[in-house]
């Protein structure tokens, strides 16, 4: 047999016939023809401006010529204040935004796949619809409403005797309006994805709890938190790399002021390069955000690999 098979693949190529490898070669070159353009989209528009950014954060201009000077725009990092000052508003936002939104998310979604509730349909629309409007458009609605002189919130604690709050010139109330501006716009979105994980729960885990004799926190405690760990861990890594890339809502709320309360390094960033023409110190910042970023997506297969 290893004889003839022998003869008959050298017949084929004295002959010109086709073999599986050589069919194998003539398939590769349209798959390659038609993965061309994707292949030039993805270097033109992702691969070059990524490696550009990054030779960028090691040059700087002087006297109108671009220098190279190595590490020097990472190195001023650690000096200037207004990093410091960017990363700890949004450590504020992660702290006290991220873990608010989850708790409401998760109560909501709760609630939501109860048997018990009717219009569930219409409740969950009700609650997503904020995930649908803009980022611009809702930011917009926000600051109106909340103007010190005839803001709506103020017309409206001002109807029980509250006196007019500043909310978008106070450090303190700032940073409450930037808070529960995103909390309303992504509560909804992170609770449709708690909603599917609740649903994917087995029903005979409840049957089987309450059979014996777990009340309702238990069977909360016990069978829907573990049983939502991946979801929960998936929309809290999310929502902590949105709160540390955050700009629309704090750029129109805002302006990351008063003071600095609310700039985050995005927003920094954006300063930084289109308002100073920084652009290799501001590359220098956005690539500190990529690798703040990577260490929470790392952070985050570590824990998934270790609860898996």
């Amino acid at each position: 047999m290893t004889v003839s098979s022998s003869r008959a693949r050298t017949r084929a190529a004295q002959g010109g016939l086709t073999t599986p490898r050589t069919l194998g070669r003539k398939l590769q070159r349209p798959g390659l023809y038609f993965a061309a353009p994707a292949l030039v989209l993805f270097a033109l528009f992702f691969a070059y401006p990524l490696g550009s950014s990054l030779y960028q954060s090691m040059t700087k201009t002087v006297g109108g010529q671009t220098v190279f000077v190595g590490l020097d725009q990472y190195v001023r990092l650690f000096s200037d204040p207004l990093i410091g000052k960017s990363l700890f508003n949004a450590g504020i936002l992660l702290v006290i935004q991220v873990p608010l939104m989850m708790c409401l998310a998760v109560g909501l979604a709760y609630l939501l796949n109860q048997t018990w509730l009717k219009f569930k349909g219409g409740f969950r629309v009700l609650h997503f619809l904020p995930a649908v409007t803009t980022l611009v458009a809702y930011s917009v609605v926000f600051r109106v409403m909340l103007a010190t002189d005839g803001g709506a919130v103020n017309q409206m604690i001002g109807l029980i005797g509250i006196a007019p709050v500043d909310w978008l010139n106070n450090e303190v109330w700032a940073r409450v309006a930037l808070i529960a501006s995103i909390t309303w716009r992504w509560t909804g979105y992170n609770m449709v994805i708690i909603l599917a994980g609740l649903q994917a729960i087995p029903g005979e885990l409840y049957e089987a709890a309450r059979m014996d004799g777990a009340g309702r926190w238990a069977i909360f405690s016990k069978i829907v938190v573990p049983q939502l760990r991946p979801v929960l861990l998936f929309t809290g890594i999310t929502s902590t790399i949105g709160a540390l890339q955050l700009f629309d809502e704090n750029f129109i709320l805002t302006g990351g002021g008063p003071s600095d309360a609310t700039l985050t390094p995005v927003l920094y960033l954006y300063k930084v390069g289109f308002r100073q023409f920084d652009f290799g110190y501001a590359s220098a910042i956005g690539w500190m955000i990529v690798a703040i970023t990577a260490v929470i997506a790392l952070i985050q297969f570590r824990l998934t690999r270790e609860k898996s």
